[in-house]
């Protein structure tokens, strides 16, 4: 009797190792794609502000070109960043989960890697890491800002308001994920749970992880 064929969409090929390697729905497998389209839109928006403006992120006043590089005109902007810079930093916040997944469709077969270390464990390393470098090492400008880009929803609470309470809610969250691949890896019945919660807590960059979670429950 042949095995039953997985779920269309949702579980491909196994690699080398044994490991289920999930194929993403067609719906999800477009927006990976014009995930990592827009992180470039993202780059070339902030590399426009270096054309126009002196000093196109007051954090950093080293990044800045000569006059003699610079358009004539000077774009206005919002709050502490051009608009252009703003709206390319928040394209990449919101492009990056879907770059991940395009990095899984495209090398996750080529690599023995389990799929929660793309869709969850990779998700949080730079949860944590950004966290780490916005506490202690970003040079933080006055007065805090609504607008100040963040990749997950507690984070924003903290980039908005300076208030460590909320950096210490983004720890908590990204090691809530950790436990949750944890659990992934051991193949527990509760990883769904652990994942989508993380996925949720930490939207956007989460989304991979809901991801995880949907292939959890329909495995």
């Amino acid at each position: 009797m042949e095995a039953d064929a997985p779920a269309a969409g949702v579980v491909g090929p196994r690699d080398e190792d044994g490991l289920g390697q999930p194929r993403l729905p067609e719906p999800v497998t477009r927006l990976a794609g014009a995930g990592t389209v827009a992180i470039a839109v993202g780059v070339a928006l902030m590399g426009l502000a270096f054309i126009t403006n002196p000093v196109p992120d007051p954090s950093f006043p080293w990044a800045t070109l000569p006059e003699s590089l610079r358009l004539g005109s000077v774009q206005p902007r919002i709050e502490h960043w051009p608009v252009t810079y703003t709206v390319g930093l928040w394209t990449i916040v919101f492009a990056l989960p879907f770059a991940i997944l395009d990095a899984y469709r495209r090398f996750g077969p080529r690599l023995s890697l389990h799929p929660s270390t793309w869709l969850a464990a990779l998700p949080v390393g730079l949860m944590l890491g950004l966290t780490t470098y916005c506490r202690f090492l970003w040079p933080k400008l006055q007065p805090p800002t609504w607008n100040a880009p963040s990749y997950t929803l507690v984070c924003w609470g903290y980039c908005a308001t300076y208030d460590p309470v909320w950096s210490n809610l983004a720890y908590a969250v990204a090691f809530l994920g950790a436990g949750a691949a944890f659990l992934a890896y051991r193949e527990s019945t509760r990883a769904k749970y652990a994942l989508a919660a993380f996925g949720l807590l930490a939207f956007p960059l989460g989304v991979p992880a809901l991801l995880d979670a949907y292939r959890q429950h329909a495995g």
